[in-house]
């Protein structure tokens, strides 16, 4: 199964939080899954490190790269067309980087692991 991953949920399984679910930790350690980060939950992370708002033990430019490609996970490019898409998206969710998550989603036919209930209002295959 191809699955692309909620900023959160790598964040999480970087850090080896018990947040994440017995469903969810399945899934990230199955070597026969394809697990797919966003650019845009790079771009999230880099963001709310420089703000002082994440924490995280190196550079963002230095730890999303090397973990990623530590679990070998495939990195999915923010298309025009997902930018585009969110013109029709409701406003269930206001987050900038959970809805182009939601796009993203949408348009590549990707389920979300995520543990974020309002992503849910949303026509996409959630997983937790």
């Amino acid at each position: 199964m191809r699955v692309l991953l909620d900023t959160h949920v790598f964040l999480w399984w970087n850090e080896g939080s018990p947040k994440l679910s017995k469903r969810a930790l399945r899934i990230l350690a199955d070597p026969a899954n394809s697990l797919i980060l966003s650019v845009a939950s790079a771009w999230e992370i880099a963001i709310k490190t420089q703000a002082g708002k994440l924490r995280i033990p190196e550079d963002a430019a230095t730890y999303v790269p090397t973990r990623a490609a530590h679990y070998g996970m495939e990195i999915l490019p923010i298309h025009l067309a997902h930018a585009l898409r969110l013109e029709t998206l409701p406003l269930h969710h206001r987050d900038p980087f959970d809805r182009i998550l939601i796009v993203q989603s949408q348009i590549e036919k990707l389920p979300i692991l995520t543990a974020d209930p309002a992503i849910r209002a949303y026509s996409v295959d959630a997983i937790w």
